[in-house]
């Protein structure tokens, strides 16, 4: 966002300090009482100020004043409405978060925290008054997003018909190097022991039996002979029970077996080509925390479970007993320390960077987070394919936008139409 608009976002907002612009008026009066809050005449003044700076920057022509005042006082209004939420729901904003966005601001125009201060100097806007600003448009966002948020339900049937949308988008291009095993079932036939033989068929190809040399011995198929190779087809190429079941599966899958007039069917998808994987690594891991007390320092944390680390790795005790034994973790210490498979990114940071780097088998030296002191083994990693699930984010963010920007007018509608607010005279 460019730094002039950020600041009519930032003077547009409740409150502004009318010693701004105390040069401008010579007795500042209240021009509206919204709630038991106040709108000065300066609040007006100034934004409106502020929004013919931004125009003459970017070369935009603006309507007569007495149209730019009223939209500039309902802006404040709804502003202020919004300040007073944020305030009855104790949102606040700490002097780090603020610089955080106040350094972004300076980062996404190019400059430095001294040149934007520059700026705001030559266009006679306080640096002092710029930052309050900025901590009430974080405070009104944060407060309007947990409001609205509460607001918003989407029903899994909803996410899940999106993602099937997304997936056909997706798949309009992608082939697939099809296998196909048929059981047939005629009249009289026991259709409980085929669909068992077609199930025994499935196992073994999972445990790695060959999928052509299997098709060559059971499949009644019409390319039973070729292995049960269709080649490679488009979605639209295949035959409908085939294109049914394929919903993005990655190469190597085995679909099935499945049930159609002519008997079971089971595939493969030998190869795929145009399909966009997202994969992910999950990593398996246990650890042992321990949390400082008025007893035992953060230093003597460290020196037990330097200890501990000793004692695991001298073969004396194992992981899972010291964990069940030390561990602060009430989740996990009672599985021996055991976190499961899990992307590293749902822990913190200073957890994270351990699971990340550390080789499997190796215990970690002790580190500190949050929640205390922890050493840490990674036992395993795995690729996982999230394809699907990342369909299914997207396909929600989408719902949950939707929904968000519809939501969020609603509430501002409503508590527009329920704040008192009154205007002081006509002249402003």
């Amino acid at each position: 966002m460019k730094l002039w608009n950020y600041i009519i976002l930032a003077f547009l907002s409740l409150n502004i300090n009318h010693a701004v612009a105390q040069q401008e008026v010579a007795l500042d009066q209240v021009a509206v009482i919204v709630n038991d809050g106040v709108i000065l005449q300066s609040d007006i003044k100034t934004a409106m100020k502020t929004l013919k700076i931004n125009a003459k920057k970017e070369g935009q022509t603006l309507p007569s004043n007495s149209v730019l005042e009223e939209q500039v006082t309902e802006k404040l209004i709804l502003d202020t409405i919004q300040q007073q939420q944020a305030d009855r729901i104790g949102v606040k904003v700490d002097d780090g978060r603020l610089n955080e966005a106040i350094e972004e601001i300076a980062k996404n125009n190019q400059q430095t925290i001294a040149e934007l201060k520059e700026e705001l100097q030559k266009e006679g806007l306080n640096y002092a008054l710029f930052r309050d600003q900025v901590r009430k448009e974080i405070s009104v966002s944060e407060a309007r997003n947990a409001i609205v948020r509460r607001r918003i339900n989407i029903l899994p049937s909803e996410v899940d018909h999106l993602a099937s949308l997304l997936s056909q988008e997706s798949s309009a291009t992608v082939q697939y190097k099809i296998g196909h095993i048929q059981l047939r079932v005629e009249d009289g036939d026991d259709k409980a022991q085929i669909k068992q033989q077609a199930m025994d068929i499935v196992s073994e190809l999972e445990k790695g039996a060959d999928f052509k040399t299997m098709a060559y011995t059971f499949s009644k198929g019409p390319k039973a002979l070729k292995g049960g190779d269709w080649g490679w087809m488009r979605k639209e190429e295949m035959p409908t029970i085939f294109a049914d079941e394929i919903k993005m599966q990655n190469k190597g899958s085995i679909i099935g077996p499945f049930m159609s007039g002519s008997g079971f069917h089971i595939l493969k998808i030998e190869d795929v080509k145009g399909l966009q994987t997202v994969a992910v690594t999950e990593v398996n891991a246990r650890h042992i925390l321990i949390k400082p007390s008025i007893i035992l320092s953060d230093e003597g944390v460290k020196k037990e479970l330097i200890e501990i680390t000793k004692r695991i790795k001298s073969g004396e005790v194992t992981f899972s007993q010291m964990a069940k034994q030390y561990s602060q973790d009430t989740g996990s210490g009672t599985q021996g320390g055991e976190l499961g498979f899990h992307t590293s990114d749902i822990y913190v940071p200073e957890f994270k960077h351990q699971l990340d780097t550390l080789p499997i088998g190796q215990i970690s030296a002790p580190f500190k987070t949050v929640h205390g002191w922890h050493i840490v083994e990674v036992t395993g990693r795995k690729q996982v394919d999230r394809t699907d699930a990342s369909l299914k984010n997207k396909a929600y963010r989408i719902i949950f936008n939707r929904k968000f920007n519809e939501e969020a007018g609603a509430w501002l509608q409503e508590i527009r139409a329920g704040a008192f607010v009154e205007m002081i005279g006509d002249d402003v």
